[in-house]
């Protein structure tokens, strides 16, 4: 007796598609991914007030260490020795955009008055948009 076999045809998963969605799924998260220009890690004051800061802020960062760090919002961030050292930077921005925001972004550990002499820099090289970096406040707490 002969027994007739028949041809099975393998499974194939197509994969010629995968590569799409991989390429797909880059593009979105290049273009969904946001960068912040200053890196520098501070430990946020908290707030109960709650507003948006504007794309592309310049931001001034002020650490622990009283190290002081400015961005124009547009390119990384770079270490500035002093407040005083600021008002170059400040005056050209605003020259060039007078309603340009500057945030300070300032640890919960400096002392007022490192804060206090980068907003008087601030406000006297001609910024009037000027906001101050803090977290929500937590319910409870």
């Amino acid at each position: 007796m002969k027994i007739h076999r028949e041809n099975r045809i393998a499974a194939v998963v197509p994969t010629a598609s995968m590569a799409d969605i991989a390429f797909l799924l880059i593009i979105f998260f290049m273009l969904t991914t946001s960068f912040s220009p200053v890196k520098t890690s501070v430990d946020l004051p908290e707030s109960v007030e709650r507003a948006e800061v504007e794309q592309n802020s310049a931001i001034v960062a002020i650490t622990t260490l009283n190290e002081i760090v400015f961005s124009d919002g547009d390119n990384p961030g770079f270490n500035v020795d002093s407040p005083e050292a600021l008002a170059p930077h400040i005056q050209s921005l605003v020259r060039a955009i007078p309603n340009k925001q500057f945030v300070i972004k300032a640890d919960r550990a400096v002392r007022y008055s490192s804060v206090d002499a980068v907003l008087d820099q601030l406000r006297r090289n001609g910024a009037k948009n000027i906001g101050l970096l803090t977290e929500q406040k937590r319910p409870g707490k």
